[in-house]
């Protein structure tokens, strides 16, 4: 048998390939931080989708892009469902697999559009699927209820120039320029049958720029600090979470987090969601009193994470503050779909019968809330999975000086999700030019300053705590002035001007042969 042409060989390959693309690309974020590697993947995509025979294969790549993408990348949920919701494997096994084949329908979408455009058209290439990248990372962030996690902008943060464009478009800002990145690469390395320096010069010369200009934005200083610096003591329990919530290890928990308290000697204390495995009202007072008064001896105030019950039928997913301030409060806004409520019970009420998750259905705290004045200081809280929504948390700001995440990544066990989450935190801060002091129960504890680099940090799965000095800060990034708008209208444009020339036929430039 002869062996197969190049073209149909790589075309037997494609699937393969695109697998190999996705799953390599989560190399770019936490924890392995190789973040060329997520511009590589996306332009090795770009590539395939060239090679696809029709529409319906273009999706295909796309979608087996985005399973192997997803199923490396979010592989924790499975952790989450079995190890520590009790489900059994194989139900969660294949609950995690539908996930991850409908996150893949994202890029399947992309790739199908791409086809029907034209893979060898410039615009096509060079604006439109990156448009289009980013517009679906940002859907994906709030269509049923919203998972933007491993959203590409994330990679470029906070090594790559690229992260210049956080503060000014945010998280999908960086998405964009990731994925115009991949289209000049491809564009500039693709072997051409006639040479056409005219259409590599210009791509060279854009790509330059993009970088130049991400690198430039990364020099500015877009808030400015206000007050004193203030000191901080980040508290973590190490806490296991099957020991959690059982009834002989409350008592425990309980001297844990005071004695950790009592021997810090900052202003402001910080403790990891639902850090007390208790209801607040049946938390002893006297417990309270003790960590109020004294956070008052530091002359600041403690942050408590607390389940909340405000009556016979409403509970919260809780933050609130003792000490010299009066007694404040932050509840949860943005739930857990299946993790701190079930959607759709009349469907999905089954949920209950076979995982064991305690306090299943939070009640909702109000989309908009002040920040919390406390230790001389206006502190914008969010509650774990809150922090993935940076369009939420401007809400807070610009009055907030500090930003504080409490969360409990303890579900994911020993998985990349902390570490990724730690990224995440990194991304909030530098969007809004503020520092990020995240208290977690398991990891990763960290003081994170205004430009997204981690100032110190508590090794994972240890009782610690992380002091320091902090800086308050005043002003609004563009970010934090307009949110996501901006980037939404860019997108729109691009794709609809980039379209607009494909279908009018009257770009100049056309995109090169792939052979």
């Amino acid at each position: 048998m002869s062996p197969l042409p190049t073209g149909a060989r790589l075309r037997t390959l494609l699937l393969p390939l695109a697998a190999f693309a996705g799953a390599a690309g989560v190399l770019g974020f936490a924890p392995f931080g190789f973040f060329p590697l997520a511009i590589a993947s996306l332009a090795a995509l770009l590539v395939l989708w060239r090679h696809a025979a029709s529409r319906r294969q273009a999706a295909l790549i796309g979608f087996v892009f985005g399973l192997g993408y997803f199923l490396v990348g979010v592989s924790w949920v499975y952790v989450s469902l079995h190890d520590f919701g009790a489900m059994p494997a194989l139900l969660a096994g294949v609950l995690t697999l539908v996930f991850c084949c409908i996150l893949a329908c994202y890029p399947a979408l992309i790739g199908y559009a791409y086809f029907a455009l034209g893979t060898r058209s410039a615009p096509a290439t060079l604006v439109i699927v990156p448009a289009l990248w980013a517009l679906a990372d940002w859907v994906r962030g709030w269509l049923f209820t919203g998972f933007p996690w491993l959203a590409f902008g994330y990679s470029q943060v906070p090594a790559s120039p690229l992260a210049g464009y956080v503060p000014v478009l945010g998280v999908y800002g960086a998405t964009l320029a990731t994925a115009l990145t991949a289209g000049l690469l491809v564009t500039l390395f693709t072997r051409p049958a006639v040479k056409n320096s005219r259409v590599r010069l210009s791509s060279l010369c854009v790509l330059a720029g993009l970088w130049l200009g991400g690198y430039a934005l990364h020099q500015v200083s877009w808030t400015t600090p206000a007050g004193a610096p203030l000191s901080v003591t980040l508290l973590q329990g190490n806490i296991a979470q099957d020991m959690k919530w059982r009834a002989d290890r409350v008592a425990p928990t309980l001297e844990i987090y005071r004695d950790l308290v009592v021997a810090s000697r900052a202003r402001l204390i910080v403790l990891p969601e639902t850090a007390l495995p208790l209801f607040l009202h049946e938390t002893p007072p006297d417990y309270l009193a003790l960590l109020g008064a004294h956070a008052r001896s530091n002359g600041g105030d403690v942050l408590i994470g607390v389940p909340e019950r405000s009556s016979a039928r409403d509970y919260y997913n809780s933050v609130l503050s003792f000490g010299a301030a009066p007694t404040q409060i932050y509840r949860k806004s943005h739930l857990v779909p299946f993790g701190e409520f079930i959607p759709l019970k009349f469907l999905f009420g089954w949920f209950f019968d076979v995982v064991q998750i305690p306090l299943l259905d939070f009640a909702r705290g109000a989309e908009t809330q002040q920040p919390l004045e406390v230790a001389g200081q206006r502190v914008a809280v969010d509650i774990c999975y809150e922090d993935v929504f940076g369009g939420e948390i401007i809400r807070q700001l610009p009055q907030a000086t500090l930003l504080v995440n409490v969360s409990n990544v303890a579900w994911f066990g020993r998985s990349i999700a902390p570490r990724q989450h730690l990224q995440i935190s990194q991304t909030r801060a530098l969007e809004t030019g503020r520092y990020m002091l995240r208290a977690t129960n398991t990891g990763m504890t960290a003081i994170i300053d205004q430009r997204g680099q981690v100032v110190k940090q508590a090794p994972e799965f240890t009782r610690a705590t992380v002091d320091g000095d902090v800086q308050g800060y005043a002003g609004a990034t563009p970010f934090v002035r307009w949110g996501n708008a901006p980037i939404i209208a860019l997108c729109l444009a691009l794709a609809l001007g980039g379209g607009w020339l494909v279908l009018r036929g009257t770009s100049k430039i056309r995109d090169l042969p792939t052979r």
